[in-house]
This record gives C-alpha cells, sequence and structure tokens, in this order.
C-alpha cells in the first residue's frame, strides 16, 4: 500500500508540475500561455505542421519516445494508473513533457500527426468519476492514444464518443490538433463536456479562447497587408511610411494567445511556399523563431528563473515523409529522427532526453 500510495503522489507531483506550463508567476500564478502551432506544404506536396512549447517557471523535463506496435498503455486517472487500457496498433515517436506517458506532440507510422496546447479558463471535460475508470481517458494521453490507435481524422471523430477524457489536474486544461498527410487538420475542443471538431484551414492553434473565437477576431485585422503602405494625403500632410512592411502597421507583438494567433496567421499566410518538405521544414523553425518567450518578460525584474527562454522547445514534423525535427532552448542545433528507419515490429519501447547535455555547442572558427 505504501508503495502504491509512493507511485501515486510521484504521478500526482507531475501533473502539478505540467500544470505550470506556459503559464507565469506573479506572485499568485496567472496562466499566460503561449505555445503557438503552425501549418505549411511545400511545392512538391510535403505537408508539415510545427509547434512551440513553453513553461515560464522552470526547464521543462522533454524526451522523445518510441511506441512500438503491440505496446499496452493504461491511462491515469486522479487517483493512479487505473484508467482506459489500449494496446499500440500503430508505432509512435513522441516528443513528451514531464511524463514519458505525456505526449506533447507526435507522429504515427502512418503519417498521422497529433499534439496538445494548453486551454485553460474555456476548456472542460466531463467530471471524473470512479466507476467509468475503464473507459477513463486523461487528457495528457489523448495524443498518445490517437496516435497508437488511428490512421486518419475520420477513425478519430468515429471513435472519440466510446472514451471519456477527464482532466487529471483542474488547471491543466487541454486542446488538441490532428493533422493527416493528406493536409487535412482538426482542432479538437471539449467545452462543458462536450467534444468539438473544427476544420483548420487558417493552419494556426494556439491557446484560449476557444478556436471559433480565433477565426472571428482575425476580422478586426481586415486592413493588414504584406509589403508597404501607400503614402496618403491627410489634410495639408503627406504621410509617408518610416520603412519597409508598413503595410503590417497594427500586427499586435505580444505574447498573448490572441495576438499570437493573428501574428501566425499572417506570417503563414505571406510565406513564400518553398520547394521541398526540408526547405519548408528550415522556414517553419524561422517562422516560430518569432515566437521565442524572453524568460526577463515573463516575470516582474529580479524574479525571472535560471533560463535561456521560456520556449523550451520548437519542433517541426513532415508527415508526408514521417520526419520529426526539434531544437531546445539549451541547444538550437536541429536535430531529426525519421521513422522511416524505424522498425516498430521490432523496436523496443525508449525515452530519451530532448538534450543529453543541455549546452549550446558553439563552433570557433580559425583565421589563418
Amino acid at each position: 500500500m505504501d508503495k502504491i500510495n509512493s507511485n501515486t503522489r510521484l504521478f500526482m507531483k507531475a501533473v502539478a508540475l505540467f500544470s505550470t506550463l506556459c503559464s507565469i508567476e506573479f506572485g499568485s500564478v496567472v496562466s499566460a500561455s503561449a505555445c503557438t502551432g503552425i501549418s505549411l506544404t511545400s511545392a512538391d506536396g510535403c505537408y508539415i505542421q510545427a509547434r512551440t512549447i513553453e513553461n515560464a517557471q522552470e526547464p521543462l523535463p522533454s524526451h522523445w519516445v518510441v511506441i512500438p506496435r503491440g505496446h499496452k498503455i493504461q491511462s491515469f486517472t486522479p487517483t493512479g494508473r487505473n484508467g482506459l487500457t489500449f494496446e499500440a496498433k500503430y508505432g509512435v515517436l513522441g516528443l513528451t513533457v514531464v511524463r514519458e506517458e505525456f505526449i506533447a506532440e507526435g507522429i504515427n507510422e502512418e503519417g498521422l500527426s497529433a499534439g496538445l496546447f494548453f486551454f485553460p479558463d474555456y476548456g472542460s471535460y466531463q467530471r471524473y468519476e470512479p466507476a467509468h475508470n475503464a473507459t477513463s481517458l486523461g487528457d495528457l494521453q489523448v495524443v498518445a492514444w490517437i496516435l497508437a490507435s488511428f490512421s486518419s481524422i475520420d477513425q478519430v471523430k468515429q471513435a472519440i464518443d466510446g472514451v471519456r477524457i477527464i482532466g487529471l489536474d483542474k488547471s491543466a486544461v487541454v486542446h488538441w490538433r490532428i493533422g493527416e498527410r493528406s493536409g487535412r487538420q482538426v482542432v479538437m475542443e471539449i467545452i462543458d463536456g462536450q467534444v468539438h471538431f473544427y476544420e483548420n484551414t487558417v493552419g494556426v492553434i494556439t491557446n484560449s479562447p476557444d478556436f471559433m473565437w480565433h477565426l472571428t477576431n482575425l476580422n478586426n485585422y481586415v486592413n493588414l497587408r504584406p509589403g508597404s503602405a501607400p503614402d496618403f494625403r491627410l489634410s495639408h500632410f503627406t504621410l509617408r511610411p518610416l520603412g519597409g512592411s508598413s503595410g503590417m502597421l497594427g500586427l499586435p507583438g505580444d505574447a498573448t494567445p490572441p495576438s499570437r494567433f493573428v501574428r501566425a496567421a499572417f506570417f503563414r499566410a505571406t510565406a513564400p511556399t518553398q520547394p521541398t518538405g526540408e526547405q519548408t521544414i528550415l522556414q517553419a523553425f524561422h517562422l516560430l523563431n518569432n515566437f521565442d518567450v524572453p524568460i526577463g518578460i515573463e516575470h516582474p525584474e529580479g524574479k525571472a528563473p535560471d533560463m535561456p527562454s521560456a520556449t523550451q522547445w520548437t519542433s517541426a514534423i513532415d508527415l508526408t515523409n514521417r520526419r520529426v525535427y526539434y531544437k531546445t532552448a539549451y541547444n538550437n542545433s536541429i536535430r531529426c529522427i525519421d521513422l522511416a528507419k524505424i522498425d516498430f515490429s521490432r523496436v523496443k519501447y525508449q525515452s530519451h532526453p530532448l538534450d543529453r547535455e543541455q549546452r549550446q555547442p558553439i563552433k570557433y572558427l580559425l583565421v589563418e
């Protein structure tokens, strides 16, 4: 019994740490989520989904995990690891946060990708009831369930009513992005216990409010244009642009979810199409560099933790070629894992830290 209680306490401690994801402390904890997702398609048809993930209070334990076919997974509930049990039909490569069971972003061998994004104050799941443990699926393991079980968005939609998605911590509500290599992408949100799917043709996701609110809010920026604004005669004065991209004057630059959604939508929409998937991956990283959150602006003066950035890691997944790329706050070198080189029928379950050493390598050049 003591061992069970100890494991449960460790689990709840991990969930509590996850609830700080995308949060900032100003005397008390104030939700200030900052995770940003975009999608791009290359000229040769490669479909890319990329995102950032933030934690502004302390380094976020993060790993990459390999789940082989046939691997059995049991969901946690608020009382321990006693929820839904399922077996991996498809091999999975995932990037995790806090615990190796909590996949925040990943892809399976069929090219289906999914990720979770913080969704405070707007999302609300079904109430947890121990009598329904056999069908209860913790919100932080929904991505693992999707990737291990399905090969298409429609399959997810058909199966979702067969599980009860429940919160592992009331302060860590999330919503999800699901994409397939056809280029189709949906946002899944649970509000008042009801699951909603939205086709995401704008190709962007952030955090609260709900997805449809963000789409409506885009209409407030109908005046923005790529390029420079023309000269404008105002009474006896002529107004002239002071620099390039003046057509984007008014684009919000802060780190709130509505502002990031608008900024990401315009950056994505105006980005030139790249010839290949690999070039599009690099473009995605460049675009998401604009959403890195400097640690200094997130805290009162003198209260910032010792971290290089609130943006803990950035990933870009090529759904067409089934490749996962990532970089971290500690090492901006881009690393890649190719699912085509993994035999999911033979590989063992494994978990590895995103950074074996939290240090940015620097190459010194010699001048002769």
